[in-house]
């Protein structure tokens, strides 16, 4: 693991006898993303994080596939989380907290983050298929729990309508990105943003 903590960058790479896989991302970038974890719908949803985030990233993933896809996607969300975690630094002078609502057509979804050092996530998506595309659905939710959890952030991203499960997806995949782009506002008169003076 490599970080270049003034630029909010940082590499990961992680290899187990499931999946091998490498992420390099700046969290402070232009929104460019260059991504292959064998899964299309989890590509389609990391696209879109990382451009209305502005992250830079890149992730490249090969997993047991011919078992299914929960190693890759949980593993997916576990290396993202450390690079996030790892990019991030000490968490000051920052805005720590960010929310947004973000629609897709007849889909509205809402995201709370708080880079809070507390790793906990709250998700409901009310995904309603069995997948989308070769992603199971019961994994999207379990990808963000893990994402959280590794970052070490508190994540809340519940959709609130739709009836179209891309479009749910998609939306709070938006949702999330434009949370964390409001959370890692800097703002040099935050200092440490906690009454604790320390997160």
């Amino acid at each position: 693991m490599a970080a270049d903590l003034e630029r909010g960058k940082a590499i990961v790479n992680r290899s187990t006898k499931e999946t091998e896989i490498h992420v390099d991302l700046n969290i402070y970038g232009s929104g460019t993303s260059n991504l292959d974890s064998g899964i299309g719908f989890l590509d389609h949803m990391l696209c879109a994080l990382a451009k209305h985030a502005r992250f830079d990233l890149t992730l490249k993933c090969k997993g047991d596939l011919h078992i299914d896809d929960h190693h890759s996607v949980e593993d997916c969300g576990i290396v993202l989380g450390q690079a996030f975690k790892s990019a991030l630094g000490e968490p000051k002078g920052i805005a720590r907290f960010g929310s947004a609502f973000a629609p897709l057509d007849e889909a509205l979804s809402r995201a709370v983050v708080d880079i809070s050092g507390r790793p906990h996530a709250s998700v409901d998506l009310q995904l309603q298929r069995e997948k989308l595309g070769t992603l199971s659905c019961e994994m999207v939710p379990h990808f963000l729990e893990s994402f959280a959890c590794n970052a070490a952030i508190t994540l809340h991203v519940d959709v609130l309508k739709g009836r179209n499960d891309h479009h749910r997806a998609e939306s709070a995949f938006k949702a999330l990105a434009l949370a964390l782009r409001a959370a890692l506002t800097r703002d040099n008169t935050a200092g440490v943003p906690s009454t604790k003076g320390c997160l």
